[in-house]
């Protein structure tokens, strides 16, 4: 039976992890463009970037299978199937790594079959993966990631992702899009944050001696490249994503120290045994092993040409003017 509401033309749209970082700057672009907005929230999680009325609120729980099948069909029934999911929903740190693997990899799993199960989906389904998926591949020659290289994830974030992407592939009927996005920074990005804090301090610390060549992509580009994604590419397809260009490791401290304004910044290198003593020990509750390799990786380099092909992903914040835009952001 069509339900009435299907005779809407407004597209509409589910966003997971509709609270987040990237998330809310999802809701907005979704908003911008004249779309029927579903936020997916947990009932704990802030709502303090969405405040706009035209949202509309739900909850799944992406843990349970048979309580989402039944709040999807509930959904189904009064309102109708979205057109489009972006699922951006999932774990970036976990005490336990098996943590991970529950959120990123069952989750998006549960969810994008159901999803078909309950015809709550008409279109397609976008999945935010990461380029954390890749390891460290390229350490001695610095060629950057390509879709030709077999994924070799070395941390538990990147196995749980690269677990999602390989269930996805298996789930019959689906049409989805993987996007890998490199670093992602921007407003109410915290990370980031933390380093452009330490650096208000006066302190900028970097670990290892040899060669470090990193990548970024500011929030913005990652949103442009999921709208893309919901009508362009290939089915099935994973796309890398970066700001299209490589930068050193002191590049990104650099440009905060010099548009906050800050003097007299000590820069401290440390040997990679410092940082992986730190990482082992728990000294810091932000480190962990798996940000020891994270930190430790020498080379990020990726070739964004398939999204640039397929999408028409076209990047428009180049660090600097990023790291401009988050200039408010960063003195908070």
């Amino acid at each position: 039976m069509t339900h009435p509401t299907q005779m809407n033309a407004t597209p509409r749209i589910l966003i997971t992890g509709a609270s987040g970082f990237i998330g809310s700057h999802l809701v907005e672009e979704a908003l911008s463009q004249g779309m029927e907005v579903w936020a997916a929230v947990r009932p704990s999680s802030s709502r303090r970037w969405l405040a706009d009325t035209r949202i509309h609120f739900i909850e799944l729980n992406l843990g349970h299978a048979e309580e989402l099948h039944e709040q999807l069909l509930a959904h189904v029934e009064k309102h109708g199937p979205w057109n489009y999911v972006i699922h951006a929903a999932g774990a970036t740190k976990c005490k336990d790594t098996q943590d991970f693997f529950r959120i990123n990899t069952e989750g998006t799993t549960l969810l994008a079959r159901t999803l078909l199960q309950t015809e709550a989906l008409t279109g397609r389904f976008v999945f935010l993966s990461s380029l954390s998926i890749m390891g460290a591949l390229h350490e001695d020659d610095y060629a950057p990631f390509t879709d030709a290289d077999t994924p070799q994830p070395n941390t538990a974030y990147g196995r749980s992702k690269l677990k999602a992407e390989q269930r996805l592939a298996q789930i019959p009927g689906l049409d989805y899009i993987v996007l890998r996005p490199t670093g992602v920074y921007g407003p109410r990005e915290v990370d980031y944050k933390i380093m452009a804090q330490t650096i208000r301090r006066h302190i900028d610390f970097a670990a290892g001696y040899r060669r470090q060549v990193i990548t970024f992509i500011y929030v913005s580009d990652v949103v442009q490249a999921a709208f893309l994604a919901l009508r362009k590419g290939q089915s099935g397809q994973a796309y890398i994503l970066s700001d299209g260009q490589d930068y050193s490791s002191r590049a990104f401290s650099d440009l905060i120290q010099q548009t906050l304004g800050t003097r007299g910044v000590l820069h401290l290198k440390a040997p990679l045994w410092v940082l992986r003593l730190v990482c082992r020990l728990g000294i810091s509750p932000t480190l962990n092993m798996d940000k020891y390799h994270i930190l430790s990786q020498r080379s990020w380099r990726c070739d964004i040409t398939p999204a640039r092909r397929d999408l028409g992903f076209s990047p428009q914040w180049p660090l600097r003017r990023g790291v401009e835009a988050c200039r408010e952001w960063y003195r908070e």
